[in-house]
């Protein structure tokens, strides 16, 4: 008779914890859906977003497009002539004068730049990466080179900044200790528009 009992307890310890570990996938469905990105790829990026109204808050964020005025542009009729267009040439820019503050130049992956349309869905991802509450603006991961940002809170400085961890951490063989890393990206930042 204990055998008996015995057995019946591992089973229904089991199958208890077979429905435990079932359930967890219901309880928290944002871990288990993937995010519906949309993406824009770049020379240097590939940019994913939700929504087409992202790309164009985006744009107007980005004040940066160096490139189309100078004294070549300015007699050309060529001109970005979408959105995708535009906000591919402001960060592809922003991206080379990055290289140029830094002065690495070596091609590197491409970085991912996740735009997320309002804090609160930026501060989900942080915990669902870090498990813990989320107090900066924006972050760079090495691990999957993904930059991300928060589309009602961002600039070129700071978008140029995380770029700079990016392109950091991919020329140097070894890279550089976080303290380090993180003082030249705010070089960048501050000598963006120089």
């Amino acid at each position: 008779m204990p055998e008996r009992i015995t057995k019946n307890s591992r089973s229904v310890f089991l199958l208890a914890f077979f429905l435990y570990f079932s359930f967890i996938g219901i309880a928290y469905p944002e871990s288990v859906q993937p995010i519906p990105w949309v993406t824009l790829e770049t020379k240097y990026t590939i940019i994913r977003f939700l929504k087409a109204e992202d790309l164009d808050t985006f744009s107007v964020s980005m004040d940066f497009d160096q490139k189309f005025w100078g004294l070549k542009q300015l007699f050309s009729d060529k001109s970005p002539g979408t959105v995708h267009e535009e906000v591919s040439a402001k960060v592809d820019n922003l991206y080379e004068r990055v290289q140029e503050i830094l002065d690495m130049r070596k091609k590197s992956p491409k970085v991912f730049i996740n735009i997320y349309p309002d804090r609160n869905l930026l501060d989900q991802a942080y915990y669902h990466i870090y498990q813990s509450k989320n107090n900066i603006r924006a972050w760079y991961i090495f691990d999957s080179n993904t930059i991300y940002i928060n589309i009602n809170d961002v600039h070129e400085g700071m978008l140029a900044h995380e770029m700079a961890h990016s392109i950091i951490d991919h020329f140097l063989l070894v890279r550089p200790p976080a303290a380090s890393a993180e003082i030249l990206s705010r070089y960048v930042d501050a000598h963006i528009h120089r």
